[in-house]
């Protein structure tokens, strides 16, 4: 890990359960948004926070056990290597109580200046302290 890791627990809901009895896929998604904007809300100047903002434009995710309602578990995510432009690569994992790992994914997400509503190259001074 290049990175510190940054922490959130989830639990699962039974709207966060599909047909088959466990987490629905499109639930990971949210969670993983829910999880990196934690990260972001929680590090993050206020300054920053409140002219960018960050969208996904990939996901890459794969799921090795399931969760089922009332279960808990960790996200972790940490960023990886410097930007490059306006994107930023964040890897993500959700582990279960019982230490294994559920859901691991890798993220790309892109700045956006909220001033003008375009993507911006990633300034040194919004990613150092989540490189430190």
């Amino acid at each position: 890990m290049t990175s510190p890791v940054f922490e959130h627990r989830i639990t699962a809901e039974a709207e966060h359960i599909d047909e088959l009895g466990h987490v629905n896929n499109a639930v990971w998604v949210q969670w993983i948004q829910e999880v990196a904007l934690a990260h972001w809300y929680s590090i993050a100047d206020p300054d920053h926070q409140d002219d960018y903002i960050w969208v996904v434009v990939r996901h890459e995710i794969d799921y090795f056990r399931a969760v089922n309602e009332g279960e808990t578990v960790t996200g972790r995510t940490w960023v990886g290597e410097a930007p490059k432009g306006a994107r930023f690569d964040r890897h993500m994992e959700f582990v279960g109580e019982d230490g294994k790992v559920r859901v691991r994914a890798r993220t790309t997400w892109a700045i956006i200046d909220k001033a003008s509503g375009r993507p911006i190259r990633v300034p040194p001074e919004v990613v150092a302290p989540f490189l430190s």
